[in-house]
């Protein structure tokens, strides 16, 4: 395949990783601070779907392509940059990981408190909470992660 087509379906890729992942957040963030249940419940629904569509598939075709450009690049995944922004996506991986569960989680019960007709229990926040914290990293290691691939090289001597 050529360079050039495979260079634009990793940067394409990984705008829907980064857009998906910024969007859902904010809305669903957001939208958990109405406690309107029936709107969490909406939102939540959709942020999960989005998730498995968009955040799943680019998490797999990342670091596919990327190792693919590496090495016809003649790049050694030892290259300090290259290296990192591995590092920090194996991070934000395995930070979202428990966040698909905990969106699950939201989700079934923001959609059962709105069948129920009852505002969302404390367990919500608790598990909005842990996503958050989930979260925030994930975001800083995306960040510099685009950091690196732009200035192809490491900040901190390397």
């Amino acid at each position: 395949m050529d360079l050039v087509v495979v260079k634009f379906l990793h940067i394409l890729s990984s705008t829907f990783l980064f857009g998906t992942g910024i969007g859902t957040a904010f809305y669903l963030f957001f939208i958990s601070w109405s406690r309107d249940t029936h709107a969490v419940a909406v939102v939540a629904r959709y942020v999960v779907i989005a998730d498995w569509l968009f955040t799943a598939t680019t998490i797999v075709f990342q670091p596919l392509s990327g190792l693919y450009l590496a090495h016809k690049m003649g790049l050694p995944l030892s290259t300090p940059w290259l290296y990192w922004s591995l590092v920090l996506f194996l991070f934000a991986a395995l930070c979202w990981l428990p966040v698909v569960w905990l969106q699950m989680r939201l989700r079934d019960i923001a959609v059962a408190a709105d069948l129920a007709g009852t505002e969302l229990p404390r367990k919500y926040s608790a598990y909005l909470g842990c996503w958050a914290a989930l979260g925030v990293p994930a975001l800083i290691s995306f960040l510099l992660i685009f950091f690196l691939m732009v200035a192809k090289r490491f900040p901190f001597g390397g």
